[in-house]
């Protein structure tokens, strides 16, 4: 399962909720696609989207079946995933963070600088936060002048160092 967004809370008495995106691809929350949440027994649950608009403050979403507040209330902070089998195809040279997330960094010379442990997305592109063994957090730019090569089989980066990359 495949975490793509959080339910932060409802919208009206309609039954719509607030949902906060952790993915690039918000056709995950088009209608009729389907995601699922964890019951409070760990059992996964399907929930069909049967409204979506966008908001300055984030995605509304309207599940099928699920028509007033009460019907939604028990949502509340539930993570929404979707199944492996619903991840797209991706272009050469792109990767989904969970691919990223936890490969070990190392420099062209052999040195390792530590775990990928999040990605920022700050604009123009990615920005990798490696975790060093001593906890210092160094950050690698997902660009081609550093990034030499991704190995996901083997959860390895290796990376160019540019000057002043880690200072």
């Amino acid at each position: 399962m495949f975490l793509i967004g959080e339910i932060i809370s409802t919208h009206g008495i309609k039954g719509e909720v607030k949902v906060k995106q952790i993915t690039d691809f918000i056709e995950r929350f088009h209608i009729g696609e389907t995601v699922y949440y964890k019951s409070n027994q760990d059992k996964l649950l399907p929930l069909i989207i049967d409204g979506f608009r966008t908001t300055n403050k984030g995605l509304l979403i309207q599940f099928k079946g699920y028509s007033s507040i009460n019907d939604v209330e028990h949502l509340l902070g539930m993570n929404l995933y979707i199944k492996e089998e619903q991840l797209t195809a991706l272009e050469e040279n792109e990767y989904y963070f969970h691919e990223i997330i936890g490969c070990n960094v190392k420099t062209t010379t052999g040195e390792n600088l530590g775990i990928i442990d999040s990605i920022l997305t700050p604009g123009a592109n990615d920005v990798w936060v490696v975790k060093s063994r001593n906890g210092k957090e160094i950050l690698i730019p997902y660009i081609e002048d550093v990034v030499k090569q991704v190995n996901i089989a083997e959860k390895e980066v290796t990376i160019e160092l540019m000057e002043g990359l880690i200072d």
